[in-house]
């Protein structure tokens, strides 16, 4: 019998970032010692504090169907945590708890395109946003960034970039996988541009807000005439350490939320109990409670920018946020490296887990081809190890 797969899912690509590290797994498993700098997720574990409060929902028998859109106790914990942290003022209609943020961003694309609406992706973006856009039937913009401007758009980037079907634009500030974080002026140049435009929206994905060594986090939805046409995505992941379990969120504007409770009363209905209740705990603490995984962040950041600086032939700058360096590493395009011609990143990074063991992911997925992901979300003495091993191969 045929497999008949849907042209949808064949279309589709699969997440490099999980490729490479299924890729590691199996090589660990055929008893070889690979260092993964591949995947977006904290070595810490969760704060006691977190672990109590899902122990407790535990007991108290939260074992039931949630609402849709999230636990009303949780809800206003977002609200709270959006005041305090973006000065954002969303009431718990704006709001909507999903299964991680990769989902809230699932429902905010179905949401709100059409077949065709173009969005805006600044290159590099997360491996995850093309695809999801496609899915919706919209169709991805890309506007390449440089380096040397630390890979974020400029307004005469954006305003270039902009035709009659641009319905929205997707950004990441701190950003996955450059660690870019835009300053509250660069965030006024790019909405002076979309004042001109009424019927553009704007996804910024802030999951990486308390992970930022530049002095403060900026809201594109806290600037003047954004607020009503910006959807903020946030979750626990990065910043909590609380990969597994899923829980992400929004603050919309009203219709766009009701959107997003409509589809995912269809798809996933609500996300789980005791992962929610974990999650009030989480975001009712300050912000302080989490500062020692932020400190040391910024600690490995410095550490693995002095390591790679060692290297010739890795340009680099100063990434501000999140835990990744993305290093230009085209000047090794067109030369053998033991046997091995390098002709693009892809070929670069899949050289250092054959020949040094460390996995990494190839900037061709997100969108920029001169570059490599390297995560700093490893302990100092493994980030040491692999940045020897690199050296040694090069």
């Amino acid at each position: 019998m045929n497999n008949h797969l849907s042209d949808r899912i064949k279309n589709m690509s699969t997440s490099a970032t999980l490729a490479m590290a299924a890729k590691a797994r199996e090589l660990r498993n055929e008893g070889k010692d690979i260092i993964g700098l591949s995947l977006g997720e904290p070595d810490f574990n969760i704060p006691d504090f977190i672990k109590d409060a899902a122990k407790q929902a535990i007991d108290e028998n939260y074992s039931s169907y949630t609402p849709v859109d999230g636990y009303a106790e949780l809800k206003t914990a977002i609200s709270n945590k959006f005041k305090r942290d973006n000065n954002l003022e969303y009431g718990l209609k704006q709001i909507v708890v999903s299964t991680g943020a990769k989902q809230s961003l699932f429902n905010v694309a179905m949401v709100v395109l059409n077949p065709g609406d173009e969005v805006i992706l600044p290159a590099p973006y997360w491996v995850s946003y093309s695809d999801i856009v496609k899915l919706a039937e919209g169709v991805p913009v890309e506007v390449t960034t440089e380096i040397d401007t630390d890979f974020k758009m400029t307004p005469e980037q954006l305003e270039a970039a902009i035709t009659p079907k641009t319905r929205m634009i997707w950004f990441s500030s701190p950003c996955n996988p450059s660690g870019s974080v835009y300053s509250k002026e660069e965030l006024e140049g790019l909405a002076e541009v979309l004042k001109k435009y009424p019927n553009i929206y704007v996804v910024s994905d802030e999951i990486y807000e308390h992970i930022n060594f530049s002095g403060g986090h900026v809201s594109i939805a806290g600037i003047d005439g954004m607020y009503e046409r910006t959807v903020t995505i946030n979750g626990v992941s990065k910043a909590f350490a609380m990969t597994g379990w899923r829980i992400g969120y929004i603050g919309a504007p009203e219709w766009i939320a009701k959107g997003c409770i409509k589809l995912q009363g269809q798809v996933t209905s609500g996300a789980n109990a005791i992962a929610q209740r974990a999650v009030i705990a989480a975001l009712d603490a300050p912000v302080s409670k989490i500062q020692y995984m932020i400190d040391k962040f910024n600690e490995r950041r410095d550490l693995v920018l002095q390591l790679l600086g060692e290297i010739d032939g890795f340009n680099l700058n100063v990434p501000e946020g999140a835990f990744y360096v993305f290093p230009d590493i085209s000047s090794f395009f067109g030369k053998t490296l033991n046997g091995n011609l390098i002709n693009n990143a892809s070929d670069f990074s899949l050289y250092l887990l054959e020949h040094a063991n460390v996995a990494t992911v190839t900037g061709e997925a997100f969108g920029n081809p001169n570059c490599i992901r390297i995560s700093y979300a490893a302990s100092e003495k493994e980030l040491k190890e692999a940045i020897t091993r690199i050296k040694a191969v090069l």
